[in-house]
């Protein structure tokens, strides 16, 4: 992998967090993004640090943007600036998280699953409100419903995005990923490849896995996130993607929110 394709990705991330955002403000060394449709989604709420230094009095700068909110969120695409970034953001009440950045290294002939499909919204939302009540079971139904809707912005992100999901015997959607894709770039973003609790260990995680992989085979760039410090890191290096870089990832929240 090389830095032009380290740039190339965090390029990417950066035009699909403006292009979904309902607004865009240019800040030193990056831009916040905002959509008070989603408020409660740090995702659609945040400041995206984007050069190669950061920018001065980062914490007051966050709270200058971000201060009718409830969170601060702070995304930073260079891995040496969010290295540099966090003692002072972590003194100013901010946990760190890092991620990794895995580009796909397997083989180019990944075989789609005959059982999944491109769905809608529609065809996914009650699975996601079901999952996300499951991951935060004290949250507000508000709160439920816009973490599962917030994919309404995500349609605006790339040129072509794509919801893929797998269903049981009954219909039930079992397992989904978003799929993101700027063909003409040649690169994909594979995100959240999530299973309902109540379909583990059936292989339809890798059956979604699959077909993304296949949608993107136009592309000779396809990469994803994951958390440095869980598992699904070395279940996605088990199929085929590879570590090559690092982003950083700081967030506070107000007591109560």
């Amino acid at each position: 992998m090389s830095a032009t394709d380290l740039e190339r990705i965090a390029a990417f991330r950066s035009s699909f967090a403006r292009r979904q955002a309902a607004v865009v403000t240019e800040v030193p060394g990056g831009v916040a993004v905002l959509d008070q449709e989603y408020a409660a989604s740090h995702e659609h709420n945040q400041l995206i640090v984007e050069g190669t230094s950061a920018p001065p009095e980062l914490p007051a700068l966050a709270d200058t943007v971000l201060g009718h909110l409830g969170h601060r969120r702070i995304t930073v695409l260079d891995d040496a600036v969010g290295t540099a970034c966090a003692p002072a953001l972590t003194a100013a009440g901010y946990s760190h998280d890092t991620e990794l950045v895995m580009a796909y290294s397997g083989s180019p002939a990944a075989v789609p699953h005959p059982s999944v499909r491109t769905v809608t919204l529609a065809d996914l939302r009650p699975a996601l409100l079901r999952r996300q009540r499951g991951w935060m079971p004290e949250a507000d139904d508000a709160v439920i419903r816009q973490l599962a809707d917030r994919r309404t912005a995500r349609l605006r992100g790339a040129d072509e995005v794509r919801f893929l999901a797998v269903r049981d015997g009954n219909g039930t959607v079992a397992s989904w990923a978003d799929l993101y894709l700027d063909t003409a770039e040649g690169i994909a973003q594979i995100e959240e490849v999530v299973t309902a609790d109540t379909h583990l260990g059936r292989g339809c995680a890798d059956a979604v896995l699959a077909t993304a992989l296949h949608h993107a085979a136009g592309c000779g760039l396809v990469f994803l996130l994951a958390d440095l410090h869980d598992w699904p890191r070395h279940w996605y290096a088990r199929r085929g993607f590879t570590p090559v870089g690092r982003s950083h990832v700081f967030t506070r929240t107000r007591a109560g929110s």
